[in-house]
């Protein structure tokens, strides 16, 4: 049975306000046997109160991408989160005010050149988009201690903070990206590295898994919108003060520190 609708706007405010304070609160599902439609429905509260405020869409997010972060939570299929103007970091300085526990994830961004309908596939991805860039994301969590289960991370945006972008943009037919590899360096240190193939075998079929669920929804990819497809390693832990370097094969890539509280 769904949650009722005054809680999943209460959740909604307590995640918002976990934001706006930096302040994290307890895993949602705790107290609350939320589904997945629940969640996004939370989801979708969450980010109309930072509309609200100003900012707006530019794409979405796809996780849980990985078979390992899959099987760690218990799923078989990916979750998305929107992406906000407000999310992009511009310069190369990761702002740690704001932040609870980030962590980093290098992924493929794919910057979509026109509408996808469904049903959508990996090809049909390849042919539509503009290019591909190199990306890290921040993700970050508004639940204490990364303490999540599914609809946890669903109803927080998909664990979402900040993202910068490289600055070359590749054809996305340029290169088998199933293949495309990186190296995440944290301190001059090698902290991960992984290829594309840990994205659902392809990056590409991340983003037809976003397109055909989001047409589930009434919604769609708009074209000029970036898709991160998912992170190529797995997420590593950052300080304030941090250096990162994440050198992908092909497309590029990108540095950036974490600046100080």
């Amino acid at each position: 049975m769904p949650v009722d609708a005054d809680v999943r706007e209460e959740l909604a405010e307590s995640l918002y306000e976990a934001h706006e304070s930096a302040e994290p609160i307890s895993r949602l599902t705790a107290t609350h046997d939320l589904t997945v439609a629940d969640a996004y429905d939370v989801q979708s509260r969450f980010i109309d109160r930072r509309l609200d405020d100003g900012a707006s869409v530019t794409g979405h997010k796809v996780g849980l991408t990985s078979d390992g972060i899959q099987e760690q939570l218990g799923v078989d299929e990916p979750d998305f989160g929107r992406l906000l103007d407000t999310m992009f970091v511009e310069g190369r300085t990761i702002p740690a005010d704001g932040l609870i526990a980030p962590r980093v994830e290098p992924e493929l961004g794919f910057l979509i050149g026109e509408p996808l309908e469904p049903p959508v596939t990996y090809l049909d991805v390849l042919n539509a988009t503009r290019s591909v860039v190199p990306v890290l994301e921040v993700i970050d969590s508004r639940v204490r201690d990364w303490d999540i289960r599914l609809p946890d991370t669903v109803a927080d945006n998909a664990s979402s903070a900040l993202y910068l972008t490289g600055e070359e943009l590749s054809p996305a037919d340029a290169t088998d990206l199933s293949l495309e590899g990186v190296k995440l360096y944290r301190n001059g240190e090698l902290t991960a590295s992984g290829v594309g193939a840990a994205v659902l075998d392809h990056p590409a079929r991340a983003v037809a898994w976003l397109a055909n669920t989001l047409a589930d929804l009434d919604q769609r990819l708009d074209a000029g919108h970036l898709v991160l497809s998912g992170s190529l390693t797995p997420a590593v832990d950052v300080e304030p003060g941090d250096a990162l370097t994440a050198e992908f094969t092909t497309v590029g890539s990108l540095t950036a520190h974490v600046g100080e509280d």
